[in-house]
């Protein structure tokens, strides 16, 4: 099939920034205003950063939209902060941290969802990533599965702010230790004992959970 033209320079224009990187891109915009290159950075975090805050806020797809706008919009307003000789990533999610969480303070409520380590269900192995990723199930077991993750939203509530962040950072957008300290502002060496702690905690709160369950039927 054949492309106009304009089509053609759309794609060109395309393939020019997607090679860029992030760091490139923000510079680019910062010092030629270039709206192409702010636009690329948007289109290549849009799916990562959404699915972010929808489980920060606790599932609901209204306000992550609202929230995805904001990070926007406050890098813009903060451009001139970034220090060039870091990571774009770290930034990004350091800003949509705290947008997330000044959302969440105006409502006086926090609702995170956060990943991983085994959980039993009638002597069933889960992972909370497996009850959270939104695999395909059948029909009949849909309303299990959401049961599953509103618990798990319930539990997380519990967990101290730190904890719930590394969590959601490390296990469910896949930064690396060093990317999730530089955003939490913590030194990389505490973060495997950031994450222990929590995914213990956790564990504990779902556990307790359970057995107050079980002791009600």
């Amino acid at each position: 099939m054949l492309r106009s033209a304009n089509e053609m320079n759309i794609l060109t224009t395309d393939c020019q920034y997607a090679a860029r990187r992030d760091e490139e891109l923000l510079e680019e915009y910062r010092s030629a205003k270039n709206r192409e290159a702010f636009n690329q950075l948007v289109i290549r975090y849009e799916a990562e950063l959404y699915r972010y805050l929808y489980h920060y806020l606790g599932g609901n797809s209204a306000n992550a939209e609202d929230v995805f706008q904001t990070v926007f919009i406050r890098i813009i307003e903060r451009i001139d902060t970034f220090d060039s000789d870091k990571k774009f990533r770290p930034w990004l999610y350091r800003i949509a941290a705290n947008c997330a969480n000044d959302f969440l303070h105006k409502r006086k409520r926090f609702n995170v969802i956060s990943i991983d380590e085994e959980f039993g269900r009638d002597g069933e192995a889960l992972t909370i990533a497996e009850t959270l990723e939104g695999r395909e199930t059948l029909p009949e077991t849909k309303a299990v599965s959401d049961e599953e993750a509103r618990r798990v939203r319930d539990a997380v509530n519990l967990l101290p702010e730190k904890t719930k962040q590394a969590l959601l950072l490390v296990y469910f957008q896949g930064l690396t230790y060093s990317e999730a300290a530089e955003t939490l502002g913590i030194v990389k060496g505490s973060m495997p004992g950031r994450l222990r702690s929590a995914v213990d905690n956790l564990n504990n709160i779902l556990k307790r959970q359970s057995q107050v369950r079980n002791d009600k039927t």
